[in-house]
C-alpha cells in the first residue's frame, strides 16, 4: 500500500458493502504500528466486522490490540449514536414543551439524516477535539463520510437559524438544529477533511466495472467538496494458476476487463493492486500479509458440510413469485452484490411465463437496459426513476404549494432548503411509492428498495409529513397505501440479495432485521456469485469454495428458511440468454461436493 510510505495523520476507507475496506483499514493500521507508530483504528460500520478481523472484543472506547503493540481499535454504533444525539436535542426541552410538541420533535429527529449527522458528530469529536486522540500518531476510519452528509454540512441554512425563524414548518435540516454552538468544530472538521497535508481518503473497490463506476462517482463528488487528495485501491484481483481451469481463466479475464476500462478519474489516482485471496482475511497475521502473493497452495478437496442442500438457480423461486398473478418485488441488499442482474432475471422468467412485468430501478447507478443488452421481450416492460427528474419535479411542486405564500426572503430560504441532498432521496422516494402502486395488476420489479431505516420513518403520521411531504399540500395516494402494501405478504415480496462473505451477509441480516421491526418480513435470500455448485480446481478459488461454507450455512441456519444459490457466470449475465440461464440448474448437495440435477 503505497500511501503509506508518506502517510498523512488522518486516513478514511471508504467504499461499499463487501468491497474489503473494513480489511484494507485494518492492514493499514497494523502495518503502520509494526513500524512504531502509535495508531487508534475507528469503525462506525453497524455491521463491522472489525472484532473478527482483529480477534479483540472492542467497544465505544479505545481497546488496545494485544497482537499489535502500539494499536487501539474501537467500534462506534450509529444507531446508539444517533439515540444519544437525539436525546441531546430533545431533552432539555422535555419539561418545557407540551408532550405533543416533544413527540414532534422526537420525530423529526428520527429521519435518516440524524444518524448520518450523529455519526458525522462522532468524527467531528476525534478530528476536531485533540484531546481525544493527542496520544496517537495516526487515526484511521473504516467507512469515511459521504458526499451526501459534507453536503448537508455545508447548506447554509443549517446554520442559519432557519429551523428556529421559518413560518413554513420544517425542513430536512432538522438534525442539525440546536447545533450552531458546535458549527465551527463542524467547519473545521470538513476543512481537514480536504487538507492533504491532513487527510487522505482511500477509494477500496473490486476489480469490477460496476464497483469501479460506483468508486468513480464517489471521488467525484468527494473532489466537488474539496476532499482531493484520494487513493485508490483495487482489492481481489486475480490471477489464475491452473491454466485448465477454464472459470479461473474466465475470472482473471473479467478482472483484466475490467481495470482496462476503469474511468478516466479512477485513473489518475495512485493505485495499490491487492491479489485476490485465497480466504477471509482474519487475525492480526493475515493482516500483515495481505497485500501480498499468496496463491493459497493447500487445496481442500473435502469442503465442509451444508447444513442442508440448498436449490442452485432462481427458477423455482420465481414459481413461487409467479403464483401471486400480481404484485411487487423487490431485489434489496448493499451495492455491488448483483441487485440489478437478479431483479432482471426474475423479471424475464416471469414475462416468459406470459405475466405482464414491469421493471425499473431507483438507483441513479444501475442500468437495467444494459442488463438487458436493449433487447426486448413480450410481456416486459422496462423503465427507470430518474433522480435528476423527480427532484425537480418535487422542487417546483413545493415551491408552488408552500412557497406560494411567502415573500422573497421565505422563498430564498425555502429554495436553497430544497437543494439538499435529502430532497432527492425524498423525492425518489415517492416516485418508489407510486411505482409500487403500479403491483395492483400487474408484476412489479424494483431494483434497490428504500432502505429498512426509511422504512421504518413510514410508521408515524408526523413522519410522513415531514420526511416524506415536508412542505407538500396533500399526501399521494400511492404514500398513504404504501406500508401498508409493503407489509402485506400477498402484495410485496422482498428478495435479500447477498454474497458468500462475510460483511455482505452481515449487512444483509442487520437490513432483515430493521425490515422486520417494520412489519416487513423477507421472502427469501439470494447468495449471488457462489462457488459452491461449480467444479474448480485452482488453489486459490478452491479455498474460496470452501470457505463460502460458513457463511452459506449462517444463511440458512439463522436468517431465512428459504434460500437460493445463483452460481458465478463465466461471462457477465447480460442479455435475455444470459439472464435465463440464471433459472434453475439444480441443487447443492449437503456435502458440498457435487451439484444433484
Amino acid at each position: 500500500m503505497t500511501f503509506l510510505q508518506a502517510p498523512t495523520r488522518i486516513l478514511f476507507f471508504t467504499g461499499k458493502g463487501g468491497v474489503g475496506k473494513t480489511t484494507s483499514a485494518c492492514a493499514a493500521a497494523v502495518r503502520l504500528a509494526d513500524t512504531g507508530k502509535r495508531v487508534l483504528l475507528v469503525s462506525t460500520d453497524p455491521a463491522s466486522n472489525l472484532d473478527d478481523v482483529l480477534g479483540v472484543s472492542l467497544h465505544p472506547r479505545p481497546t488496545p490490540v494485544p497482537e499489535v503493540p502500539g494499536l487501539s481499535a474501537m467500534n462506534l454504533d450509529p444507531q446508539q449514536s444517533a439515540a444519544e444525539y437525539r436525546e441531546r436535542m430533545v431533552g432539555p426541552y422535555r419539561n418545557l414543551l407540551p408532550a405533543a410538541a416533544i413527540t414532534s420533535m422526537e420525530e423529526q429527529f428520527s429521519g435518516s439524516c440524524t444518524v448520518e449527522i450523529a455519526a458525522f458528530d462522532e468524527f467531528a469529536r476525534l478530528l476536531g477535539d485533540s484531546r481525544m486522540t493527542a496520544e496517537f500518531d495516526h487515526v484511521i476510519f473504516d467507512t469515511a463520510p459521504t458526499g451526501h452528509t459534507l453536503r448537508l454540512l455545508t447548506l447554509p441554512s443549517a446554520w442559519s437559524g432557519f429551523m428556529d425563524s421559518s413560518t413554513t414548518g420544517t425542513s430536512c435540516i432538522g438534525p442539525l438544529a440546536g447545533l450552531q454552538a458546535q458549527q465551527q468544530l463542524y467547519r473545521d472538521t470538513v476543512d481537514a477533511l480536504g487538507d492533504s497535508t491532513t487527510t487522505t481518503i482511500v477509494l477500496v473497490t473490486r476489480p469490477e466495472q460496476a464497483a469501479l463506476k460506483e468508486a468513480a462517482r464517489t471521488s467525484g463528488e468527494l473532489a466537488a467538496l474539496g476532499v482531493r487528495n484520494q487513493r485508490l485501491l483495487v482489492n481481489g484481483l486475480f490471477q489464475a494458476s491452473d491454466s485448465s481451469d477454464q472459470l479461473a481463466l474466465a475470472l482473471q479475464r473479467r478482472g483484466e476487463s475490467a481495470m482496462e476500462e476503469m474511468p478516466a478519474v479512477l485513473r489518475q489516482l495512485p493505485q495499490t493492486v491487492v491479489p485476490l485471496g485465497s480466504q477471509g482475511v482474519l487475525g492480526v497475521e493475515a493482516l500483515r500479509r495481505f497485500g501480498t502473493s499468496h496463491p493459497g497452495d493447500e487445496r481442500l478437496d473435502a469442503p465442509p458440510a451444508l447444513a442442508k442442500e440448498v436449490p442452485v438457480g432462481l427458477g423455482a423461486l420465481t414459481a413461487s413469485l409467479a403464483d401471486a398473478g400480481h404484485g411487487v418485488i423487490l431485489t434489496m441488499g448493499k451495492g455491488g452484490v448483483g441487485k440489478t442482474t437478479i431483479a432482471a432475471a426474475i423479471a424475464v422468467s416471469l414475462a416468459e411465463r406470459g405475466l405482464r412485468v414491469h421493471l425499473t430501478t431507483t438507483d441513479p447507478a444501475a442500468h437495467i437496459a444494459a442488463t438487458l443488452a436493449s433487447e426486448s421481450l413480450e410481456n416486459l416492460t422496462v423503465g427507470r426513476v430518474d433522480p435528476t427528474a423527480e427532484t425537480a419535479r418535487y422542487q417546483d411542486e413545493v415551491m408552488q404549494t408552500a412557497g406560494s405564500s411567502l415573500d422573497e426572503r421565505g422563498k430564498e430560504l425555502l429554495a436553497e432548503d430544497l437543494r439538499s441532498p435529502c430532497t432527492e432521496e425524498i423525492a425518489v422516494f415517492r416516485a418508489f411509492a407510486a411505482a409500487v402502486a403500479e403491483g395492483t395488476d400487474r408484476f412489479v420489479v424494483l431494483d434497490t428498495a428504500p432502505t429498512g431505516h426509511t422504512v421504518l420513518l413510514l410508521d408515524a403520521a408526523l413522519a410522513y409529513h415531514r420526511e416524506v411531504l415536508r412542505q407538500a399540500d396533500q399526501m399521494p395516494e400511492a404514500v398513504q397505501q404504501l406500508l401498508p402494501r409493503l407489509r402485506d405478504p400477498a402484495f410485496t415480496r422482498v428478495l435479500i440479495v447477498t454474497l458468500p462473505e462475510a460483511t455482505p451477509v452481515h449487512e444483509a441480516a442487520q437490513l432483515q432485521h430493521d425490515l422486520q421491526r417494520a412489519q416487513i418480513e423477507p421472502f427469501a435470500w439470494v447468495i449471488n456469485q457462489s462457488l459452491l455448485p461449480l467444479t474448480v480446481t485452482d488453489p486459490v478459488l478452491s479455498r474460496r469454495r470452501a470457505h463460502e461454507t460458513t457463511f452459506v450455512n449462517e444463511v440458512i441456519t439463522r436468517h431465512s428458511e428459504r434460500v437460493v444459490l445463483v452460481p458465478w457466470q463465466q461471462q457477465p449475465p447480460v442479455g435475455i440468454r444470459a439472464l435465463r440461464g440464471l433459472a434453475e440448474m439444480g441443487r447443492v448437495s449437503a456435502d458440498a461436493g457435487q451439484l444433484k440435477e
